[in-house]
């Protein structure tokens, strides 16, 4: 069927499908969104039997999702006779998230970068930096600075410095959209040097779309991984135990490379970044509110990870598969996420059950429905 342009293929049963909740919406928008995502176009008056909801809260559920763009209408005169299609999932979070997009434009994050380096030269720390033009040749070209010519070489020199014998990394980011590079290039070494006891500081900017699920949601924060958000970040830097730092040559252009400094440089630096740190609240949690199982939910939870299907979960609590579903949305609903490797994630970086070869079957001991 083909709707105002939208033809309506709905997903697989079981597929993942983003919350709308996240974006803004209701639970209830959300919930017709899926229903039309999942069963395909649907009358108000369908929608209401099947879902059981009220008309009224059906007809502001759907007024909604044609307010936001996730759902069109057939243009039948008779509301309850006009058939609701929805438009693709990936679409929909594509339109929610350019709505809420706070970006700080390129020239204002450029200037902020040129001031830094202005001020290093003025304070007669660097005077041969270059400020809006690079340096002639790669290399060393003064007492401890050198040019790194593109962007992958900067990378490779990243990695290299990274996966030495250090000790503390502060990083600042004026980006607020990660790029999929980056995130491949950055999350090893994140990870490699958590795992190295390494310290780490990220003083980044909010992301322009307010969501605060961050790239760096897979290192826990407040242990040897530390993050917080400043809306008035210089420049993008990394700092190395201190004594190097690497930042654009072009806060424009960063496939123009890098220029890498050390001595009175990076100590400026240094202080640059440790009086912003000072000055930046701190981030929320960037993964995910705590949150408190219900026995039920505890139980379910630890026969789905000891490899249990929804069904046999469903026999061992003596509730129906259907509940069983109803039970993971709702918990996928209150963490904000999408499907179940994340809400899976999402619990155990959380840490509120334990693993399953930590624990017995919960049924044995103990039976919430009892």
């Amino acid at each position: 069927m083909r709707i105002d342009g939208v033809t309506s293929t709905p997903v697989p049963l079981g597929a993942a499908v983003p919350s709308l909740v996240r974006w803004g919406l209701t639970s209830d928008a959300d919930l017709v969104f899926r229903t039309l995502v999942t069963f395909g176009p649907r009358t108000e008056r369908t929608l209401a039997v099947e879902l059981g909801l009220p008309g009224r809260r059906t007809a502001e559920a759907l007024a909604e999702l044609r307010e936001s763009g996730a759902a069109v209408s057939t243009d039948d005169s008779r509301t309850t006779t006009r058939i609701w299609t929805a438009r693709r999932p990936a679409a929909v979070v594509t339109m929610l998230r350019s709505r809420r997009l706070r970006l700080v434009d390129a020239p204002t994050r450029a200037q902020a970068h040129h001031g830094v380096v202005r001020a290093l030269k003025t304070a007669g720390v660097a005077a041969s930096l270059p400020v809006g033009t690079l340096p002639g040749l790669p290399g060393t070209f003064a007492d401890d600075l050198r040019y790194l010519p593109s962007r992958e070489l900067t990378r490779v020199r990243v990695a290299e410095v990274l996966g030495g014998p250090i000790r503390e990394v502060l990083t600042m980011s004026n980006e607020q959209v990660i790029d999929a590079a980056s995130a491949r290039a950055g999350a090893p070494l994140d990870m490699d040097m958590h795992q190295r006891g390494v310290h780490m500081r990220l003083l980044a900017m909010p992301p322009a779309d307010g969501d605060p699920l961050d790239i760096s949601g897979h290192l826990i924060n407040g242990t040897t991984f530390q993050r917080r958000e400043s809306p008035a970040v210089p420049l993008k830097l990394i700092l190395v135990d201190r004594r190097l730092a690497l930042f654009p040559a072009d806060p424009q252009d960063l496939e123009r490379g890098y220029v890498e400094a050390g001595g009175a440089v990076a100590r400026a630096l240094t202080s640059l970044f440790d009086r912003h740190w000072t000055d930046a609240a701190t981030a929320p949690q960037p993964s995910v509110a705590p949150i408190v199982l219900s026995d039920r939910e505890r139980s379910l939870i630890t026969l789905l990870a000891a490899g249990h299907t929804d069904h046999t979960a469903a026999q061992r609590l003596r509730i129906s598969a259907r509940s069983v579903t109803g039970i993971m949305r709702h918990l996928m609903d209150r963490l904000g996420v999408e499907n179940r490797f994340q809400l899976g994630l999402a619990l155990g970086s959380l840490r509120v059950v334990a693993p399953p070869s930590l624990t017995s079957d919960p049924s044995h001991d103990h039976d919430p429905e009892s």
